[in-house]
């Protein structure tokens, strides 16, 4: 978009700057013509005066007249002459004068000649000599006398003609470029503004589209953006309002079925038929997985897997805290490792939440009472929790398969767990403790 802006804008400069520069140079051209024809008329009219006063003196006043044209001719000068009435020339003849236009001149009249082709463009300004016998003028022609024969010749070559026409138009040039660069500098200024502000409101719709329903836009660039920044915030707010909402009913959801799920189970485990209370203990898991993952959903809120933020060192305290005291009540030992600085995950604080508080809950229910607790968060991203329980049969393979414990849990903490993890982009691992239980360790994929 911004190469395209300054396109245009450069583009409607060029045609701009050609549309009055152009015809600038032409009238530079005119008038450096015009200043080059005016000296030399001035120079003709002041050689035929002297010319007409001093070829009345005899053959002293040729003398005179060549003297006059010679220190006229000098170099860079326009080329004077004289022809005299008997053809003869005082100074070097002009080329590419016409026998008509001569003895025009002759007959009284003033003009401004172009010598014909082949005599470098130049031009020829043909004044007649006014004797001492002349009787004057009459709209612009002159009433000869005996003596006024005679013709002044002043040549003008082209580059006499054009004199410094070349460095006005590299002055009009280069005003140009000047203001070429100047519209193009604004114009980036202007674009970089525009995209910049685009590429804000861009960034954010991704935010909100991936489930970060707290991203804003700052209101930057024209009105139209800025209006446009305006109302994409109010459409993140009501979407964030109504993803709360759906949050609440899921909550609200979940505990209402968690009781009447739970006293299903109770039932089950009371009945004296073991078969039957084996089937109907595995539909009552399969409902409370079913009421889980209604849970995660709205949990989620429709984020894209991996696309929110926490940190996983704060939410390990602070569930770890939320369980001492029950764990105190049944004589266990907590112990608590995570790194003082943060360590980022790409899994949301509820769901991350919810995976330490089945973790722990799940040591909880299902070891011994007095048996430890450990806790442990690297800096990599991993989450291990381990107990002096009785540990996993097989090294926990088999319930990695199932998906649930072989201690009368539903393994739904597992669950939770593995999908938490591979959702950001790590695993779950199963395994013995090197305190004589169970381990599970999670990892977690780090923040870009």
């Amino acid at each position: 978009m911004r190469r395209q802006l300054l396109a245009l804008i450069g583009t409607t400069t060029v045609v701009v700057l050609a549309v009055l520069l152009v015809p600038l140079a032409l009238l530079v051209r005119s008038h450096a013509e015009d200043r080059a024809m005016t000296d030399a008329t001035e120079r003709a009219q002041s050689v035929a005066a002297v010319v007409g006063g001093s070829l009345g003196r005899g053959a002293g006043g040729r003398e005179v007249v060549q003297g006059v044209v010679d220190g006229l001719n000098g170099r860079g000068q326009p080329r004077t002459s004289v022809v005299l009435a008997d053809d003869t020339v005082l100074g070097r003849r002009t080329g590419g004068v016409s026998a008509d236009a001569l003895k025009l001149a002759r007959g009284g009249r003033a003009f401004t000649y172009a010598p014909r082709d082949g005599h470098g463009g130049g031009r020829v300004v043909m004044v007649p000599v006014l004797a001492s016998g002349a009787e004057g003028k009459e709209h612009g022609r002159v009433r000869p006398s005996a003596h006024s024969a005679s013709v002044v010749e002043v040549a003008v070559s082209e580059d006499q003609l054009h004199a410094g026409v070349l460095p006005s138009w590299l002055a009009v040039f280069g005003l140009g470029v000047a203001l070429m660069l100047l519209g193009l500098a604004f114009a980036d200024r202007l674009a970089a503004r525009l995209v910049r502000a685009t590429r804000q409101l861009a960034f954010v719709s991704d935010r909100l589209a991936g489930g970060e329903l707290t991203a804003r836009a700052e209101p930057s660039g024209p009105r139209e953006l800025r209006q446009l920044a305006g109302r994409l915030n109010e459409l993140g707010e009501r979407i964030d309002g109504l993803v709360t909402a759906e949050r609440e009913r899921g909550a609200d959801l979940a505990h209402r079925l968690r009781t009447p799920v739970a006293a299903l189970r109770l039932d089950a485990e009371g009945l004296r038929d073991a078969d039957e209370a084996a089937r109907i203990g595995e539909s009552v898991a399969a409902l409370e997985r079913s009421v889980d993952g209604v849970i995660r959903a709205a949990r989620r809120a429709g984020a894209d897997p991996g696309s929110q933020r926490c940190d996983l060192a704060a939410v390990t305290r602070e569930r770890a805290a939320f369980w001492t005291p029950l764990a105190e009540d049944q004589s266990r030992a907590v112990t608590v490792s995570a790194p003082a600085a943060p360590v980022c995950v790409r899994v949301s604080r509820e769901e991350l939440s919810a995976v330490l508080d089945t973790l722990i809950g799940n040591v909880l229910d299902h070891t011994p009472e007095g048996a430890g607790l450990w806790i442990t968060v690297t800096p990599e991203g991993t989450l291990a929790v381990e107990d002096e329980g009785p540990g996993f049969a097989d090294g926990g393979a088999e319930v990695a398969a199932r998906g649930e414990s072989g201690a009368g849990s539903t393994g739904l903490g597992l669950d939770i767990a593995r999908t938490a993890a591979e959702d950001s982009g790590g695993g779950v691992e199963l395994g013995a403790s090197a305190h004589g239980g169970a381990a599970v360790r999670c990892r977690f994929g780090a923040c870009a």
